[in-house]
């Protein structure tokens, strides 16, 4: 049955973790959903989870579903704050999302350990820093 489906590739469709401010009281990031696509996204629902080892445990975070509604072309979302205490684990953020009647999905992970300054590039329609992951299957 799952053959039988029309395999629709994610283009154009990023999630990034953007460094909002840089204080001595600390860092704020936060998490986006960006379009570069011509179309606007209908229907947005996105699911965040972080999982992995911490201390020599597993550690699970809570499941958390966000619906954006539509999402205008070439823009971007803000989906969720997100706490330097998870970097270490994997974050998880499956897209899902319309486009002239037709569903699309993918999962965007982000590895533990990959959200340092080193991977920071300019995010397009934030314009600030961030580890972003593109949405080219």
């Amino acid at each position: 049955m799952k053959k039988d489906l029309p395999e629709n590739k994610v283009s154009g469709v990023d999630v990034a973790v953007v460094l909002e401010s840089d204080s001595p009281q600390g860092k704020v990031w936060n998490v986006y959903l960006i379009n570069e696509q011509k179309a606007k996204l209908q229907n947005v629902l996105v699911s965040s989870k972080g999982y992995g080892v911490k201390d020599s445990r597993e550690v699970k975070t809570t499941t958390l579903r966000h619906f954006l509604g539509d999402v205008l072309a070439q823009s971007a979302i803000k989906i969720e704050a997100i706490d330097t205490e998870v970097f270490g684990l994997t974050n998880e953020y499956w897209v899902s999302y319309y486009v002239d009647n037709v569903m699309y999905d993918k999962k965007y992970i982000f590895l533990p350990e990959s959200i340092v300054d080193e991977n920071l590039i300019k995010t397009p329609f934030v314009g600030k820093p961030g580890v972003m992951i593109g949405g080219q299957n």
